[in-house]
């Protein structure tokens, strides 16, 4: 078994400075994603007339300070509901979109990822399809000049595996199985200083899951967080602590940030914001000690986009 990180966990504390609603005019505005490309923030979310309803499609929109936003642009597919865009920037300088296609006709397939690349969040290629028919690309991280993506099986055999992209641009299978027991669905991928990955899983109507990995990120452990969580997004400050955001169950649903301890897997409730009912699905950018938080939530009636400023301060522990 690896050996776990041993030092003492920082503590971290977070002020939350403003938020506001960024878009409400959709009947059901949800699962929004968030990145800073080229001194602008850009937000993608879906836009469509339920939850579930076959007209999905994905608004992208763009910012300066992540207040006042403008719509840039909007895809549609005809023959599918467009759900859980993912926005990175490629290494070349592009922006690049990840989401899935739940198709009206499941007679052949229910599900393919796709990727899209944007010179200036405007205009946009057309999709190239990702992975695997039925395999969910959740989440596409990049560790220097290299993708990965992890993924959850639709349908029967629920489980995630790792991806890797190969010169062509397309996906390889480097793990087949990561994670394999109950509904193991969403779930966030990032990498640390030491290349270690990291992934926080979300697993129904159980507790969550932070799993950990050393190159070639084929074996993988696997810690208890203590609680239930929903769409997961994540990120490591500077100094190395793992902030998330979450959907809580506990109490009341709500969105939340928290910090995972490395050590132990202990998710620690840091804020909550203005949230509950059908919410979360967020994007995160840190910039020095300021995080920028894209969020959906229905606790003003219709399910609406909001953004929020929250001052985080990270002060390292002493032995």
């Amino acid at each position: 078994m690896q050996k776990k990180n041993t030092e003492p966990a920082a503590k971290t504390t977070a002020k939350l400075l403003w938020v506001q609603r960024a878009w409400k005019a959709g009947k059901h505005n949800a699962f929004t994603d968030l990145c800073y490309f080229r001194q602008r923030y850009y937000l993608v979310f879906r836009e469509a007339s339920t939850h579930h309803s076959k007209d999905g499609m994905l608004r992208i929109m763009s910012s300066v300070q992540g207040k006042k936003w403008r719509t840039l642009a909007v895809l549609q597919n005809p023959d599918a509901d467009l759900r859980d865009g993912k926005l990175t920037v490629t290494p070349d300088g592009r922006l690049q979109l990840l989401a899935a296609a739940a198709f009206h006709d499941k007679t052949k397939q229910a599900y393919q990822s796709y990727l899209w690349h944007s010179p200036d969040g405007k205009n946009w290629s057309e999709p190239k399809a990702a992975g695997e028919a039925d395999y969910w690309l959740w989440r596409l991280s990049w560790l220097r000049d290299q993708a990965y993506a992890v993924a959850y099986k639709c349908g029967v055999d629920r489980h995630i595996r790792l991806y890797q992209q190969n010169a062509k641009g397309q996906f390889d299978v480097i793990a087949p199985r990561i994670y394999g027991e109950g509904y193991a669905n969403e779930a966030a991928l990032i990498f640390d200083d030491n290349d270690k990955a990291w992934c926080l899983l979300r697993k129904d109507p159980d507790h969550g899951q932070l799993g950990y990995s050393r190159p070639p990120y084929t074996q993988w452990q696997w810690m208890d967080i203590g609680c239930r969580i929903g769409g997961p997004a994540a990120i490591f400050t500077p100094s190395g602590q793992m902030l998330a955001m979450v959907r809580l169950y506990d109490e009341t649903v709500r969105t939340s940030l928290v910090t995972l301890d490395q050590n132990t897997g202990k998710l620690t409730e840091l804020l909550a914001l203005p949230s509950g009912g059908d919410c979360s699905y967020a994007g995160m950018v840190l910039h020095q000690n300021k995080l920028l938080v894209s969020y959906y939530s229905s606790h003003q009636g219709h399910c609406s986009i909001y953004t929020a400023l929250l001052s985080v301060e990270v002060q390292a522990a002493t032995s």
